[in-house]
């Protein structure tokens, strides 16, 4: 790559990065086949209270972000939620009307909701049953769902893509000629560092629950297991 390619940050929501204290539980991940639907999340789980910080060239960082989840019983599906720490206590706990719904890569669908300015909430729903939520607060969103990946972003876009998935530790070209180099960092938490030509332009922190970025039109999510994947 002979061009520099700076990651998109908003200068409004650069902050010092914040911590939030991670209590996870295990989950297992189940497959259902049906009608185009490839994968669906299968288990029960809770996740609290995880932090993420995203690292751009210039030393900002964007804070941090806390996962939880609730349970759908329709489908044996788990609902996987994506709530930023410093945004969690403004969310309104009953969006009833989404700006746009979207079909994902799998065949299930997303119903975005405008929550504020850059302030997007996308629930991923299975045959009327919502099996994830993605939230922005400070930056973009997410998901590893039994290898669809899925990035929600501060301007309300989602994207997915089905695959491509890198297991880390290691190091792996990506679309759009960036490299990243994940490490383990200790328990259900990995590191990507996004390399561009001039070094590094950004690191993901997965500390227990999935992350997602939008560099330039690049999509990557990296999951709490190590799983990278970008998509163009």
């Amino acid at each position: 790559m002979t061009t520099r390619r700076t990651v998109r940050t908003v200068s409004a929501v650069r902050s010092a990065a914040l911590v939030a204290v991670a209590a996870a539980a295990a989950f297992s991940l189940g497959a259902s086949q049906s009608g185009g639907k490839g994968a669906a999340i299968g288990s029960e789980m809770k996740v609290a209270g995880s932090a993420t910080t995203v690292s751009t060239g210039n030393g900002a960082a964007l804070g941090g972000s806390a996962t939880s989840t609730g349970v759908s019983e329709a489908d044996g599906r788990t609902e996987v939620s994506v709530v930023h720490s410093a945004t969690a206590s403004s969310v309104k706990p009953g969006v009833a009307t989404p700006v746009r719904t979207q079909t994902l890569a799998d065949g299930s669908t997303a119903r975005i909701y405008e929550l504020g300015a850059q302030h997007y909430r996308a629930r991923l729903v299975y045959r009327g049953a919502v099996y994830a939520t993605l939230e922005t607060g400070r930056h973009d969103a997410g998901l590893d769902a039994n290898d669809m990946f899925v990035v929600l972003t501060l301007d309300g876009q989602v994207h997915s893509w089905m695959g491509g998935g890198h297991q880390g530790p290691g190091t792996f070209h990506l679309a759009g000629g960036w490299t990243a180099k994940v490490t383990r960092t200790g328990d259900n938490r990995y590191r990507a560092q996004i390399i561009g030509h001039d070094g590094v332009d950004a690191t993901l922190d997965a500390n227990q629950h999935d992350v997602g970025l939008d560099a330039n039109g690049v999509y990557i999510v990296l999951s709490a297991a190590g799983v990278l994947s970008a998509h163009e």
